[in-house]
């Protein structure tokens, strides 16, 4: 007996520590760099080396050079304007070539693949200087070091729809008329292409019961699943109305444009007789300002308007200035007091702040007021080729495309 309970006991043992080292993979992970003040890192990155290089995926992170080499002479500061998959790319040969260049990298993770698949294998690190992080939800910590976040939205004509958004349920964007035609056109990227919305449509197979609910919220009366998964070789859930609603969306007659500023250029062109929605990233409301289009955000959205998606700040295992790249990662995103100058180039509408000392009043609202929810990198990294498997194959079978 005294063996069996010694056996069961080292038994929980190994779990408890095999579940401890599965949590550390996860921030915020604190190290001797989130201990170090700006005058530190500025005086280790002089001696280290006299440039810094980062790879990013936002043009607007040019515009951070200038404020960044004045705060701290000496340091020439290079930035590549890249896509998320030449930032990876590059990164990675460079590790396997012995050959690294980049110092910093930027990229979104909306469905965990930066995270699973490029940040857990060593190529970079989330550095998590401490007395910033105490100002960001730790959750937001979770998956990497936040730089901002953002989400995608449905948008509609203003003129068409002057009261306001004329759907506020999802299951509202796949109506049809009486004669079984459709209620509303629909624009967006092509779904299976695009990680952020592919992700989101993933997160609805999570949340199926929220997709369920809000189906019958809509319009009082329980789901009819229709969709076929006998044809697919991985396990596809019974009865699972995210699954009912990637399939019923995949049957809907759409049109695929690959830029956001086309996407809600189709939806400013339609008319209440002939109305349009298009599903972009919220910064494209910069169009409504900029080139005067009659577009709004569709938000409050049942059962959630979208995932709340972060841009995020790396440090490039074996760089030339580590030191370099951890001051300019506190700079960019606002240093000590959030007044560093490093977030003015993305503080415009459709970018959220995700520290709790720098208030988003160039926005109308909060991301969760507009209807955003924290994405479950995990859950959708898991289930993320499965969902794109099947969309895939619907797509192919729909008639109208």
């Amino acid at each position: 007996m005294k063996k069996l309970i010694a056996l069961l006991l080292a038994a929980v043992m190994l779990l408890t520590c095999a579940a401890a080292l599965a949590e550390d993979k996860y921030g915020p992970i604190y190290d001797d760099w989130s201990e170090k003040t700006d005058e530190e890192l500025y005086e280790l990155a002089k001696a280290e080396s006299g440039e810094l290089t980062v790879y990013a995926t936002s043009s607007k992170m040019l515009k951070a050079e200038k404020g960044f080499e004045e705060a701290y002479p000496g340091i020439d500061l290079v930035i590549y304007d890249l896509d998320q998959d030449e930032v990876l790319s590059k990164c990675r040969i460079e590790a396997e070539t012995g050959n690294i260049t980049a110092d910093v990298l930027q990229a979104k993770d909306v469905n965990g693949d930066v995270f699973f698949d490029f940040y857990e294998e060593g190529y970079c690190t989330a550095f998590y200087p401490k007395d910033i992080c105490e100002h960001i939800d730790e959750g937001l910590l979770r998956y990497g070091y936040p730089l901002y976040a953002s989400q995608s939205f449905w948008y509609y004509n203003t003129k068409a729809f002057p009261d306001g958004s004329p759907v506020n349920n999802w299951w509202q964007i796949i109506e049809k008329n009486e004669d079984g035609t459709q209620k509303y056109r629909l624009f967006t990227k092509e779904i299976g292409q695009e990680t952020a919305y592919l992700s989101l449509f993933a997160s609805f197979i999570l949340n199926a019961d929220q997709m369920e609910a809000a189906y019958e919220a809509a319009y009082g009366k329980p789901l009819e699943y229709t969709y076929d998964a006998s044809s697919f070789e991985f396990e596809v859930p019974e009865k699972n109305a995210g699954v009912e609603y990637l399939w019923r969306f995949s049957q809907m007659k759409m049109t695929f444009i690959g830029d956001g500023d086309e996407l809600v250029l189709a939806v400013h062109n339609s008319t209440a007789d002939d109305p349009a929605l298009c599903l972009a990233s919220g910064g494209k409301i910069g169009n409504r300002d900029e080139s005067g289009y009659d577009i709004a955000w569709c938000v409050g959205m049942a059962p959630y308007t979208g995932l709340q998606n972060c841009e995020y700040m790396y440090a490039v295992e074996g760089g030339g200035n580590p030191a370099g790249a951890r001051l300019f990662i506190r700079y960019i995103t606002g240093g000590v007091d959030g007044k560093s100058g490093g977030l003015k180039p993305f503080q415009k509408e459709g970018n959220w702040a995700v520290r709790d000392d720098v208030e988003s009043k160039w926005n109308p609202a909060s991301l969760a007021e507009c209807g955003a929810i924290d994405g479950d990198l995990e859950g959708i990294y898991g289930l993320y080729l499965d969902t794109q498997d099947m969309w895939t194959y619907w797509l192919a079978k729909n008639p109208n495309m």
